[in-house]
Formats: C-alpha cells, structure tokens, sequence
C-alpha cells in the first residue's frame, strides 16, 4: 500500500476509531494519540504488501493496544484501562456488530466534547479538526496561520482543559443537547467553510472536510430530526455543494458566483435543501443558519445572477443582522444593495465598516468592486491590492491578481 492509500484508509477510518477508543477511555488526546501511533505502525508494516484484509479492524485493534501501552506507562491510567479491558472482553464475545451500531452515536460524542464551553472557539475549531477530521497538527497550523510548535501546544492546552471539566465523551443527555448544540452547529460550519475555500495553504479547497461536515450535520439531523437549526444548517451546506462542480475552472481558478454555470447545479441537492428549509421554517423557531439557508436558497433559484431576488436577500440580512448582529453581515447585505439601490449607496453603508473590517480581505474587494462601478479606477485598484495582501488562499489570490492585471 502507497502513500496516498494509506492516507486514504487514514481519512476513512481515523475519526470512528478515535471516537470509539475516547468513548471509552473518556480521554480524546490520548485516543487520537493512540490512533496515530497505530497509523505509523501500519506505515511500517503494509507498505511492503502485508495489508490485513480488514484494515479498519487491524488499525482498530492496534490502536487500543497502543492506548493501554501509554496508560500502563502512566499511573494515573488504572481506571481507564479497566474500561479498555472490559471492552476487548466485549469484543471476543462477539459484540463487534453491536460497536459498529454505536460508531455514530461515538463520532457524534467526540465532536460535543472537542466542542465543550469549558473552550475557546479556536481550540475547539483545532480540536475538531484534529481529533474527528484526521487532519495534522501541521495542516490546522497552516489553517491557524501559526507555526506548528505553537498549534502543538494549542492541542495539548485543550486536551488538558478537558481532562480537567472531566468531559464526557459520550453524547449528552437529551435535556443537555441543546444547550450545547450552538456550539457544536458553529463548528461544524467553520469546519465546512475551511473545506469549501481553505484559508491559506497550497490546496484551494479540501473537498474531504467540506464532506465530513456535511455527513456530521447529517448525523446531527438523524439524531435530532425536528431541530430548526439542525435542519437550517443542513440545508445551507447542501446548497453550497450544489455548486461545487463549478467553483472552480479547469484550470483550478476560482470562479464568482456570477460567472458560474448554473446549468450545472446539483439539482438533486438543492430539492433536498429546499425540502429541508421548508421543514424548518414550519417549525416557527427562526435562526441564523435557517436565515442563511433562506439566502442561499434564493441564490439557488435564481435564473442568473443579476436576476436574483436581491430585494429579498436584502431583507434575510436585515433579518440575520437583528438575530447575530455582525459587520460582517452588513458588508454582505451592501452586496445586495448594489443591485436594488446602487453602487454608490453600497460603498456608504460598508464606509463606517471600515475600522472593524480592514484586515477583511472581502472588505477590500468589495470596496473595490463598488469604487470601480463609480469609475474611481486609482481608489479601486488599492483597494484590490489590499485584499490581495490580506488573502491567503491561492485561488483567491489568483482572482484578485488577475483583476488587477487589468
């Protein structure tokens, strides 16, 4: 087995094991450890041909061994060993069928814990990303646009964080989810939108993140089925892979929303999404992700771009505004502007934004944007550059260079 099958077989596997090994130890750190040592030993081992037949099973089985050799190792690791023999007696009985039923119920367990109050949004975001999308340390320090030492350290603060709240790795009781929900929602959306369009790193998007947040809120959805928020968060996703196919050229470059082929929209993905929203809204408990859904949607239905229902659009921001007040709601409703009032009234309403926005790189391009619809071409063109400095994702650099080179 090659590199990139391993890597593979790592992306596929890494997250269940881990959620099922610190669902029963209690200990995410010390499972997504354990996990990785498994992973170097199948390094070792399978690159010369000797791939198990089961090779989830194998890096399973290797894991908790190499999750009891650390705990032996520490004295305070008696208790969760117990909890680690009594489950491999589970499994020589035969209960393997009954562990693969809880394994999503397990992977939902873990993403409440990475996501626990006790902390900060950061180390919740680096948490989940480590620990439930297999990413290393290095990739989340390139996300973070820290040096990996640092990021490191980051991982080791919030593992100890929860070791110190005595985090439960299981899924909370059902009168605690939704308090708990808000956090976990934001998350998983933060996690999407750095699979969508990566914030800095050589690759412009990862299609595998984008697809783990979708299949967690999904899993969210199965286990809370009349959630409003659920629902709207899941309907927004899948609007946004709807046009996947065509965010980006055959020569990776990333293209506008206004220049997308809209032939070429999963329409499948959108009736779902739609369906989805539709549910939500008849439940009559209103919030931001249904908000954005409902925009999103509107994008969807849209027969080209300038053609959209940018009066309404304008509308759901004044709505979002009133439930999560943001600049950076503001800055996208004078999107919509533009179109119902005007370029000139649009550079007014993100004028005063300029304090809280300026290392926004999105704040600059739209500014630009509206300063070359006004024919102010010198004002436009230091607005690009400064969105150009302030990008980090490659394709997005590259739209931003080539409207300059104009």
């Amino acid at each position: 087995m090659d590199t990139a099958q391993l890597e593979r077989v790592y992306r596929a596997e890494a997250p269940r094991i881990t959620a099922a090994l610190a669902a029963r130890i209690g200990d995410v750190g010390l499972a997504a450890d354990a996990v990785q040592d498994a992973f170097v030993e199948a390094i070792e081992h399978w690159r010369d041909g000797h791939v198990p037949p089961n090779p989830g099973g194998w890096l399973a089985t290797t894991a908790r061994r190499k999750a009891i050799d650390r705990l032996r190792r520490a004295r305070a690791g008696q208790q969760k060993l117990a909890l680690l023999a009594a489950t491999a007696t589970a499994t020589a009985t035969g209960t393997e069928a009954a562990e693969e039923d809880h394994a999503d119920d397990d992977l939902l367990g873990m993403v409440f814990a990475c996501c626990h109050p006790a902390l900060p949004r950061e180390s919740q975001i680096a948490l989940t990303l480590r620990a439930v999308c297999g990413l290393t340390t290095a990739e989340i320090a390139a996300a973070f646009l820290v040096g990996e030492p640092a990021m490191t350290q980051r991982l080791l603060r919030a593992r100890k964080v929860l070791r110190a709240a005595h985090a439960d790795m299981r899924l909370p009781d059902p009168d605690e989810l939704a308090d708990r929900l808000a956090e976990v929602l934001a998350v998983v959306y933060l996690v999407f939108n750095e699979g969508y369009l990566a914030s800095a790193g050589r690759q412009p998007a990862r299609r595998d993140l984008a697809a783990q947040a979708v299949s967690l809120t999904r899993l969210l959805h199965r286990l809370m089925p009349r959630e409003p928020e659920v629902l709207g968060l899941l309907a927004l996703l899948l609007l946004h892979e709807s046009r996947a196919a065509t965010r980006f050229d055959g020569w990776g470059r990333l293209v506008r929303l206004a220049d997308q082929d809209r032939a070429r929209w999963n329409q499948a993905l959108i009736k779902e999404a739609t369906g989805l929203l539709d549910r939500a809204l008849a439940l009559h408990r209103p919030g931001p992700y249904q908000v954005q859904a409902a925009i999103a949607a509107l994008h969807a239905e849209a027969p080209d771009y300038t053609r959209t229902d940018w009066n309404q659009i304008r509308l759901l921001y004044d709505r979002l505004q009133a439930l999560t007040p943001s600049p950076v709601v503001l800055l996208n409703r004078a999107v919509a502007t533009r179109y119902v009032v005007g370029p000139e009234a649009a550079l007014a309403e993100i004028t005063p934004l300029a304090a809280e926005l300026d290392s926004y790189r999105l704040f600059h391009a739209l500014r630009a944007g509206l300063l070359a619809g006004l024919g102010r071409d010198e004002e436009a063109r230091a607005a690009s550059e400064r969105a150009l400095a302030l990008a980090g994702n490659p394709a997005e650099r590259e739209l931003l260079a080539r409207r300059l080179s104009f």
